[in-house]
């Protein structure tokens, strides 16, 4: 195909030149102020989060949630809540690349198909300390420019606005309510 080939045209514009998914399970430790007895619950609340694309193929998502843990201690007698900010940092990698893509200049859009969640908490074995285990689910894309060849129709057919017809028919005349604004106004 050549560039002057009347048949095709080259398009730019923006379009999804990556995609990646990747789940995650972390398992965090969390320190109470005192030894506990039993845990009462667990929930992951306040979820922050940024991506970057990382060299060619990588898209690094950073965030933090806080962890809550709701446990009784001094053999059940009293209970507390402990909350401890958890940072992250997942690389993920595109499973899908646009290799024709123009520049260098891209957006990277981060979606959150599972919010961090608690799967598991448990009192730590051998010490006072309790183990979260939580799981996350990203997709990425990266949105940058490429270049779209499209065959032309030559017997396409190119529409004016000029060539709608905006005028009411007969019938559509007589469903008018000439009274409707009056009716209006007196409600």
């Amino acid at each position: 195909m050549s560039f002057l080939d009347q048949d095709y045209r080259e398009i730019i514009t923006k379009a999804v030149i990556g995609k990646g998914r990747k789940f995650t399970q972390d398992t965090n430790t969390i320190s109470p102020s005192h030894r506990p007895t039993s845990i009462l619950g667990c929930w992951v609340i306040n979820h922050l989060y940024n991506a970057k694309k990382k060299g060619d193929d990588i898209v690094e998502v950073n965030g933090s949630y806080d962890v809550n843990v709701w446990y009784s201690y001094n053999d059940n007698t009293k209970t507390e809540v402990v909350t401890e900010r958890i940072s992250y940092c997942d690389h993920i990698k595109l499973s899908v690349k646009d290799e024709q893509t123009l520049g260098d200049e891209v957006e990277v859009f981060a979606k959150v198909i599972q919010q961090p969640n608690c799967l598991e908490c448990k009192i730590a074995n051998h010490d006072h300390k309790i183990v979260v285990e939580v799981e996350r689910e990203f997709l990425v894309e990266v949105i940058g420019e490429t270049k779209v060849t499209v065959k032309v129709d030559p017997n396409g057919v190119v529409s004016d606005d000029d060539d709608w017809d905006f005028e009411l028919s007969d019938d559509e005349f007589e469903d008018v309510d000439p009274d409707f604004l009056a009716k209006v106004e007196e409600e």
